[in-house]
């Protein structure tokens, strides 16, 4: 008796459970979902029935950190979202704020070619980073080797321009922060030369080996309706038969001058997006040659003195060109007023940034269009009626990056 009620005992709660049914939750510390990712799934046997990403173990707050540094310094942060494709962020950046400031069309030429240039060369480092690691997900080692190989050829180009191997900070608003020094012209020919060569041997190696072709094929499927349902966008999308790319629906940076192709395959599945994912880095290649062969000689950055920089030469002897530094570092510059959404095709898909600007030296707000966040949600519709197995496989066709999902 309790106060004079009889408690009545309880029933213990039965959870019914169909056959093997169980829940496994796979991460958040999996070394093969290609960053800190966690999947609450629910499986009978070995076949995924359900699988629910769980994400927020790499926030970072880097919008947030954007919005309280000045428009240049929070290209510092911004680079970090992507760190594969640094480049192709912080590009996507200051097209924006090119926009919000009017310049757009005031960019010298020689900048525009150099931005393309290096945001191919971005792309094919960023696809070799996707294939070594896919190759090791599934088993096939040395190609890890071959893919890093090249990018180490890239980052060394990268640091050459930029002083940094990983985030360069090399495309500044108004330009680049300073030409392409001597000796880069013959490393990138080096690289012009090397590149269709090594893509036949990663082909050789991958792309009709029976072990891969079994592991890839019919896995992971996504219809062309699907594809659109889940917002995806670059090659996950193309791999389903839709030829959007952001630099011919959209084109900046002048890609409109360049000839190049859309690569898709009908397919949807994993093998269908490695092998789109192939065709671009070729694709990319014809961008840079074509690059290579129209650069023309100028100036690198806006002759904008409430937006550039002085040159570093002139500091020391120019007691204007210090004070102007001294301004622009200690103060930055005022944007209009106004909003801006500005996209870009990363590696990953539609990278965007819609920026405010109230006419203050900062952004009032920074937001970010994350590809690697839409293309992760299809997991979900992608993974039921898969092997346990195949999640690997799934996600690393997917090539996320969770710095971008995070943020």
């Amino acid at each position: 008796m309790i106060g004079g009620i009889s408690a009545m005992p309880l029933e213990p709660e039965v959870i019914s459970r169909d056959g093997n049914a169980m829940v496994l939750s796979m991460g958040p510390q999996h070394p093969s979902t290609h960053g800190v990712l966690q999947i609450m799934l629910e499986i009978e046997g070995e076949t995924v029935t359900k699988a629910e990403p769980e994400i927020g173990y790499l926030h970072t707050g880097i919008e947030k950190s954007a919005e309280n540094l000045f428009w240049t310094q929070a290209q510092t942060v911004i680079e970090r979202m992507d760190y594969l494709a640094p480049e192709s962020n912080s590009l996507c950046y200051c097209l924006a704020v090119e926009k919000l400031l009017g310049l757009t069309d005031a960019i010298p030429r020689r900048a525009q070619q150099i931005r393309v240039l290096v945001a191919e060369l971005t792309r094919i480092a960023s696809h070799c980073v996707w294939l070594g690691t896919h190759g090791i997900d599934l088993g096939a080692l040395s190609i890890f080797f071959y893919c890093f190989d090249l990018r180490e050829n890239i980052l060394d180009l990268q640091e050459a321009a930029g002083g940094a191997r990983m985030h360069p900070n090399y495309v500044r608003i108004g330009g680049l922060n300073g030409d392409l020094p001597d000796g880069f012209l013959p490393k990138l020919d080096a690289l012009i030369e090397k590149l269709p060569g090594r893509m036949r041997e990663l082909r050789a190696l991958l792309q009709k080996n029976p072990i891969f072709q079994d592991r890839t094929i019919d896995v992971g499927i996504v219809t062309p309706q699907e594809a659109i349902d889940w917002s995806l966008t670059g090659p996950n999308l193309r791999a389903s038969g839709i030829a959007y790319d952001v630099r011919k629906a959209f084109p900046y940076t002048g890609y409109e001058q360049y000839q190049f192709e859309v690569p898709t395959r009908a397919e949807g599945d994993a093998y269908a997006r490695f092998l789109v994912r192939l065709d671009e880095i070729d694709q990319s290649l014809r961008i840079v040659e074509q690059v290579r062969a129209a650069l023309v000689a100028g100036p690198v950055m806006l002759d904008d003195a409430k937006v550039a920089p002085p040159p570093k030469e002139t500091i020391a002897i120019s007691m204007e060109a210090l004070i102007h530094h001294f301004k622009i570092v200690s103060e930055g510059f005022r944007v209009p007023p106004g909003d801006v959404y500005q996209p870009v095709e990363s590696p990953r898909g539609e990278l965007a940034y819609y920026v405010v600007s109230d006419g203050n030296n900062k952004p009032y707000r920074v937001r970010t269009r994350p590809p690697s966040l839409y293309n992760l949600q299809a997991l979900k519709g992608m993974a039921p009626g898969n092997l346990i197995a195949d999640l690997v496989v799934m996600i690393g066709s997917l090539d996320p990056v969770f710095g971008e999902v995070d943020r």
